[in-house]
C-alpha cells in the first residue's frame, strides 16, 4: 500500500481543530498534531478515548489493600503478641499501613501506566515535526493512501493552513 505523508502548518488553534475534524469526518484515522501549547480545542476534535491508566491505577490501589493487610494479619498471627487481653487482629492500627500502602502502590502503578502508554521516551523524533510547530505554529499531518492525498491536500487548505506540503 503506498502511503503519502501531507503536512499541513496552520497559524491559529481554530483552524487546526477545523482541520482534525474535517480528516475525521474522512475517517482518516492516521494523523498527529503538534502545537507550541496544549489546546483543548484541539484535544476536543480529535475526541480521544479515556486512558485505561485510572484503572491501572485502581487495581495498584486495590492491590496495596490487600498487601497492607496480609502483611499486618500475616505478622500479627506469626509473632502472636497479645498485648493487654486484646485481640490479635485489631483493625484500627492495621488501617494506617493499609492506607499507606494503597497510596503507594496506586501512585506507583498510574505513574508507570502513564509513562508506559504515553510513549515516553520516544527514541525518535515523530515524522512531519517541523521545528515551528514548538514556537508559533499548528502542525497536522496526514498519513493517507496515493489517491486520497489530493483530498487531503484541499481538506486541509480549505480549514485554512498556511502551507501543506506533500511528502513520501
Amino acid at each position: 500500500m503506498n502511503t503519502v505523508t501531507i503536512i499541513g502548518s496552520f497559524s491559529g488553534e481554530g483552524e487546526c481543530a477545523r482541520a482534525v475534524r474535517a480528516v475525521r469526518t474522512a475517517r482518516i484515522d492516521d494523523f498527529h498534531t503538534f502545537s507550541p501549547f496544549p489546546s483543548h480545542k484541539i484535544a476536543a476534535a480529535i475526541e480521544l478515548p479515556k486512558s485505561p491508566s485510572r484503572w491501572v491505577a485502581l487495581v495498584g490501589g486495590i492491590a496495596g489493600i490487600l498487601t497492607g493487610l496480609a502483611v499486618t494479619i500475616g505478622t500479627t498471627y506469626e509473632w502472636r503478641l497479645n498485648a493487654g487481653g486484646k485481640p490479635l487482629v485489631s483493625w484500627p492500627p492495621f488501617i494506617v499501613i493499609t492506607f499507606e500502602l494503597m497510596i503507594l502502590l496506586g501512585g506507583i502503578s498510574g505513574f508507570l501506566a502513564f509513562l508506559f502508554m504515553s510513549g515516553v521516551p520516544a527514541f525518535e523524533s515523530a515524522s512531519g515535526y517541523n521545528s515551528h510547530f514548538g514556537e508559533d505554529r499548528f502542525g497536522l499531518v496526514v498519513r493517507c493512501t496515493k489517491e486520497d492525498a489530493d483530498g487531503v491536500e484541499s481538506m486541509l487548505k480549505t480549514a485554512g493552513a498556511e502551507e501543506v506540503v506533500r511528502g513520501v
